[in-house]
């Protein structure tokens, strides 16, 4: 006979964030743990097997930095607190802190283990590799981090940087000035500047110079000191772009190079400079990289899945 156990919420934003839209996150949760959530005002009722019921409430608690600060409780959120439940890595998750906050007032912090040591590595690393799937955040998370890096005066100013080879397109071909040409190539980027800056002073931190963007071919016989360098999309460099981008790295100054190497839009006859740095620099003291999979994804919980779908062709060739 199963039983049922009530948990109380200490407040109704703490439910609704707990319950997700229109209890989506309550669904996973009682698929994952084989109970059934019932949400009356600030009461979850929890029905089931005492060890299901069990299960259920310590995956609850280990979600509870988020709902007790009414954040947002992702897919991915759920599912790694179930992996990490009574693991030795719990702890490690329990103890993620924010690293800034959106202008809102939005705790903004990493989502997975493998997120939380990126931001790490940010930290520790003068030169760090966030490659991954889309949706993982290396791009996001190196752009907070930076601009916390700016803000807590650790650099002078940053860095945006990236190949503009994206569906064929030359520079040239783009109508505008050069700002103008190599705006939409650096949109995932304004994306997380906007986050946590206001966007009118954006404009005027890039005509000071605090914010500096530019295509890659621009950083030739550059010394980049006191900055913070992000370099996007670092699966489109050639070899030689990528020798030249990391030897620019200069004195006080951090770079981030993000990519994901399954999406590699260079000529066939050309070999990417992230796949060669990869065999070239593992193991040297100051060099981290991070390797994403499809579950950091943190995006929509379909995308998981469109990325499991064709990782599963690439190693295969199997359509069914």
């Amino acid at each position: 006979m199963p039983e049922t156990r009530i948990f109380a919420l200490p407040s109704p934003s703490a439910a609704m964030v707990l319950a997700g839209t229109q209890e989506a996150n309550l669904k996973l949760i009682s698929r994952s743990t084989g109970t059934q959530l019932v949400l009356r005002g600030q009461e979850l009722h929890v029905i089931g097997s005492p060890q299901d019921i069990t299960s259920c409430l310590e995956l609850i608690d280990l979600l509870k930095p988020l709902w007790i600060e009414s954040q947002t409780i992702a897919a991915v959120d759920i599912q790694q607190a179930w992996q990490l439940r009574n693991s030795t890595q719990e702890q490690d998750w329990r103890d993620r802190t924010p690293i800034s906050r959106t202008r809102t007032g939005v705790p903004i912090q990493p989502r997975t283990l493998k997120q939380q040591r990126y931001v790490k590595s940010m930290e520790e690393c003068p030169l760090v590799f966030g490659i991954g799937p889309a949706g993982t955040g290396k791009t996001y998370l190196a752009a907070i981090a930076a601009v916390r890096a700016l803000q807590e005066h650790q650099c002078e100013r940053i860095v945006l940087t990236r190949p503009a080879v994206e569906a064929g397109e030359k520079l040239g071909f783009l109508p505008g000035d050069l700002q103008q040409k190599i705006d939409p190539y650096l949109r995932p980027l304004y994306d997380a500047l906007y986050d946590v800056i206001a966007a009118e002073k954006i404009p005027q931190m890039i005509e000071r110079g605090v914010i500096e963007i530019a295509p890659l071919a621009y950083m030739r016989g550059r010394t980049l000191n006191n900055a913070f360098i992000i370099v996007d999309e670092a699966q489109n460099t050639t070899v030689a772009q990528m020798k030249m981008v990391l030897t620019r790295l200069g004195f006080r100054s951090r770079m981030v190079v993000t990519g994901d190497v399954t999406q590699i839009d260079l000529p066939r006859s050309q070999a990417s400079g992230l796949v060669m740095a990869q065999k070239l620099l593992q193991g040297i003291e100051g060099i981290s990289f991070t390797q994403f999979t499809a579950e950091d994804v943190v995006r929509h919980p379909l995308v998981q899945r469109i990325v499991h779908a064709f990782d599963r062709f690439e190693q295969t060739g199997d359509l069914e």
